[in-house]
C-alpha cells in the first residue's frame, strides 16, 4: 500500500495525504476525514524513515529536564508525553543533571538526529545553547530562559507573583524577620526567584535591614545544608521562604532535628506544590506551579512552530497562586 492509494480512495491528492499524515498544512475537517477513513481502511502505516528524509526532520521530539529524580519533573514529563503522542510525535527523555555542558551536549546530539524540536525544562542557561538553536533553526521551547525568537518560544512561570503572594502571607501573620533559601546562582531560575523575594520584601517591609539569603542547590539535601547555616545566625529568622519544596523539606527536617517546632518556631513556605508537600508533618504551605498545564503548554507552542515554519515562536505566561496548610503561623513570641 502506497500514498498514492490513500489519495484514489480519499479522492485527493498525494500532497493532500501527506498534510493529513504529517500536520504540515491546514486541511478542511470533511477532507481531512476522508483521508484518515482511507488511511483506516487499509491499514497504512507510513515509512516514518522517508518522512524525516522528505520533511528534513523526523516525528522525535525531545524533552530535557535538569533532574528526573526531583519530585517536581513527573507530571510535567507525564503531561508533555500525552501531549506529544496525541500529536502523532515520539518523545526522547533526557536528563542534564543541573550541568550546563551537559544541556548543550545534548541539544547538540539531538539536533544531529533531526528531531521535530526540543523542549528545555530546565534551570541551566548559556548563551552557547541559545546559538546553537539559532544556527541550527531548530524548533525549541524554553522554560523562563526568556528567549523568544523565529523559532524559539517561553513558557514563563510567574515566579514574582507566587513569592510575592507568600511574603505576604507571612507578614500578615506578624512575620518581619523572614530569609529565603534559594537554589544554586550560577543557576537563572535561582536567580529570578531570588530576586522576586528580595523585591517583595523591600516593597512589603521596607524599614526592615536586608533579608538573609542562603544558598541551596534545588535538592533536599541542599535545603538541610541552608537550614544548617541559618541556625547558626545568632539571630535566627521566624520564617523561610524557600525556592522550592524538596529544599523546603530538607530544611523542616534539620530544624526538627534540632529541637525546633514548626511553624510554632520557624514557619516555611515551599514553592512548587510536588506531591510531597501535602504528606508532609506538618503539611507544607507552598505556591504552586500547574505542571499539567506547563508541559501541555510547552508542546502546543513548540508544535507552532514545527508546523508552521514561518511561524514566529510565542511567550507564555503561567499563574501560580499560593496554597496554605499548616507549615505556617503567627511568630513565636515567647
Amino acid at each position: 500500500m502506497r500514498i498514492k492509494d490513500i489519495a484514489r480512495e480519499a479522492g485527493v491528492s498525494t500532497a493532500t495525504v501527506s498534510h493529513v499524515i504529517n500536520k504540515t498544512k491546514y486541511v478542511a475537517d470533511e477532507t481531512r476525514e476522508r483521508v484518515e477513513g482511507a488511511i483506516k481502511k487499509f491499514d497504512y502505516h507510513p515509512n516514518t524513515h522517508a518522512q524525516s528524509l522528505a520533511l528534513g526532520r523526523s516525528k522525535m521530539i525531545g524533552l530535557l529536564v535538569s533532574d528526573i529524580s526531583n519530585p517536581f519533573f513527573p507530571e510535567i514529563i507525564k503531561s508533555v508525553e500525552a501531549a506529544v503522542f496525541e500529536s502523532g510525535y515520539s518523545l526522547i527523555l533526557l536528563n542534564t543533571n543541573y550541568e550546563t555542558d551537559r544541556a548543550v551536549d545534548y541539544l547538540r546530539r539531538l539536533i544531529q538526529m533531526r528531531v521535530a524540536g526540543v523542549i528545555m525544562m530546565t534551570a541551566e542557561f548559556d548563551e552557547e545553547l541559545i546559538k546553537e538553536a539559532k544556527r541550527k533553526k531548530i524548533s525549541i521551547v524554553f522554560h523562563d530562559l526568556g528567549v523568544v525568537g523565529a523559532k524559539m518560544s517561553n513558557i514563563i512561570l510567574d515566579y514574582a507573583a507566587g513569592i510575592d503572594e507568600a511574603v505576604r502571607h507571612l507578614v500578615s501573620l506578624g512575620h518581619r524577620r523572614i530569609a529565603h533559601i534559594a537554589g544554586a546562582h550560577e543557576l537563572y531560575s535561582a536567580v529570578v526567584r531570588q530576586d522576586a523575594f528580595v523585591d517583595s520584601m523591600k516593597r512589603h517591609l521596607p524599614d526592615e535591614p536586608e533579608p538573609k539569603v542562603y544558598e541551596g542547590d534545588f535538592r533536599f539535601e541542599g535545603g538541610r545544608a541552608a537550614a544548617t547555616r541559618m541556625l547558626a545566625e545568632s539571630e535566627r529568622p521566624t520564617a523561610v521562604v524557600v525556592a522550592n519544596d524538596l529544599m523546603a523539606l530538607g530544611a523542616m527536617q534539620e530544624l526538627k532535628a534540632a529541637g525546633l517546632r514548626v511553624p510554632y518556631d520557624m514557619s516555611i513556605i515551599g514553592f512548587d506544590d510536588i506531591s510531597f508537600a501535602s504528606l508532609s508533618e506538618p503539611a507544607l504551605t507552598t505556591v504552586c506551579s500547574p505542571r499539567v498545564e506547563i508541559g501541555r503548554r510547552a508542546v502546543e507552542a513548540l508544535l507552532l512552530t514545527v508546523e508552521r515554519p514561518h511561524q514566529r515562536g510565542v511567550e507564555v505566561r503561567i499563574p501560580t497562586y499560593l496554597i496554605k496548610r499548616d507549615s505556617t503561623a503567627p511568630p513565636n513570641r515567647t
